[in-house]
């Protein structure tokens, strides 16, 4: 018996920018109807795979989802053969950071960042804090007219923060009413996220929440000074980094205040114990989601310090020798988190989704050679070995990135009706972790990109541009 696994879509369709050339130059397909015939397809709901399927796209949204057998292909469709390639839901990045900083100084990825997103299979990121926001105003601008490839773009604005002393590049906040004012700018700019640093208090975070959600904004935080508990009850609306961030198991922690011990200590906490379990239950019944940022995480562990060759031509070369010189540091014992605390970090990821928690992921690029795309696709292959399946992880780095932005209605699933926003693999994942790595096609709003091409343009930029 043959089961039905289609519907045809019915809803309106969103207007297409045109393209420019700077743009078409890395566009592979864009006929108004395309059927991608005899995939494989991970729909990112956390379904099985399923094998022989044809996903046709009209008008920048998905058609229609089925077996070969039973879908039928439009007249007038372009046909692509795709046996043996795997299609995924457009990866969504939820720390998806558009600077590089690195030993070798700070450095805006305003070209090559977008691109390296969108050609890691990156459909969609939003800036967990930006060191040149207006530079990411301009580039989501830019983005949606058609003027330059990358993903969907949500602005977090710059980074808040707590009292802080010397020179930064986040914005201090002493107090709520300060608080309340700084949030209602960034939302009058057009930000629809904000985040918060380490050593925010509990009276600045709690003002900046409330006057946040009354603009229609979320907030999101990188804490230490505010534990995990302490920022639910707040009503934050996600939580950066998970376990090596949580400072609720600091003994003789001081209110509002960042130990310095805070990571440190977290080499000593017992995952399965009655500590970790309260906290998740407060984040659950608050319905707080986490973002895993375990591939940038990774760098900083002794002996894990590597980055992949495709990833290190995209680097400036005084960067590179930068990025090299931290991995060969790390490798050599001066990591700064060990091995035992990044295997706690991925079994509180574990955890947390067992008990029902929403975990979405993200590259936070830095300078150790975390890179868009390229770390989009680590975080896959490390949540795989903290013990998710292929298809649980496909679904953390999709859906569940489109369930924190509030858009699943929207994308995140190969489901009939959604944005076209899916990648095509050149292999099984699922049979081979390792096969995230290649991507052939990305489609962003039906449009297909070329991901080599996308790759080529950025050689030795990253740093420059």
């Amino acid at each position: 018996m043959i089961t039905l696994l289609f519907a045809v879509s019915s809803l309106a369709q969103d207007p297409a920018p045109t393209l420019g050339p700077g743009v078409r130059q890395f566009v592979a397909e864009d006929a108004p109807i395309l059927a991608l015939k005899h995939v494989r397809v991970i729909d990112g709901t956390g379904a099985p795979l399923r094998e022989n399927q044809t996903v046709v796209i009209q008008k920048g949204r998905i058609d229609a989802v089925g077996d070969d057998a039973i879908i039928e292909v439009p007249a007038g469709a372009k046909t692509l053969d795709f046996t043996g390639k795997t299609v995924i839901p457009g990866l969504i990045d939820l720390h998806g950071h558009t600077y590089f900083f690195s030993s070798a100084g700070l450095s805006q990825m305003g070209v090559s960042g977008p691109r390296l997103y969108l050609a890691g299979g990156v459909t969609t990121i939003r800036t967990a804090g930006g060191q040149m926001p207006y530079a990411e105003f301009n580039m989501k601008r830019d983005i949606e007219r058609g003027l330059a490839a990358g993903p969907r773009m949500y602005i977090t604005g710059p980074y808040l923060n707590g009292p802080s002393v010397g020179p930064s590049l986040n914005r201090p906040l002493e107090t709520p009413e300060e608080a309340r004012r700084v949030v209602g700018y960034w939302a009058s700019e057009g930000a629809t996220w904000l985040k918060f640093q380490g050593s925010v208090t509990r009276a600045v975070l709690g003002a900046a929440i409330d006057e946040a959600h009354r603009h229609g904004m979320k907030v999101t935080g990188h804490l230490c000074s505010v534990s995990f508990r302490e920022a639910a009850a707040l009503g934050i609306d996600n939580l950066e980094h998970g376990f090596i961030t949580n400072s609720d198991w600091v003994p003789d922690r001081e209110p509002d205040k960042c130990s310095p011990q805070n990571m440190r200590f977290q080499e000593h906490v017992d995952v399965d114990g009655p500590g970790v379990d309260s906290t998740i239950r407060d984040l659950l019944s608050r319905r707080v989601p986490l973002t895993s940022t375990l591939a940038v995480y990774e760098l900083f562990v002794p002996g894990r310090a590597r980055v992949p060759a495709e990833a290190l031509e995209t680097l400036a070369p005084a960067v590179r020798a930068a990025v090299e010189a931290d991995n060969q540091s790390t490798n050599g014992g001066k990591g700064f988190v060990s091995p035992v605390l990044f295997r706690k970090m991925m079994e509180f990821e574990r955890r947390f989704v067992r008990a029902g928690g929403l975990l979405a992921a993200g590259v936070d690029p830095w300078g150790n050679g975390s890179l868009p795309g390229f770390g989009d696709q680590r975080n896959f292959e490390v949540l795989v070995e903290a013990g998710f399946t292929p298809i649980e992880a496909v679904r953390i780095l999709t859906a569940n990135g489109a369930a924190v932005l509030g858009v699943l209605d929207q994308t995140g699933t190969v489901t009939v009706g959604k944005r076209a926003d899916l990648v095509v693999l050149g292999g099984n994942p699922v049979a081979n972790p390792g096969d995230i790595r290649k991507v052939m096609l990305v489609f962003r709003d039906g449009v297909g990109y070329d991901a080599a091409k996308l790759l080529t343009s950025v050689r030795g930029m990253v740093g420059l541009q």
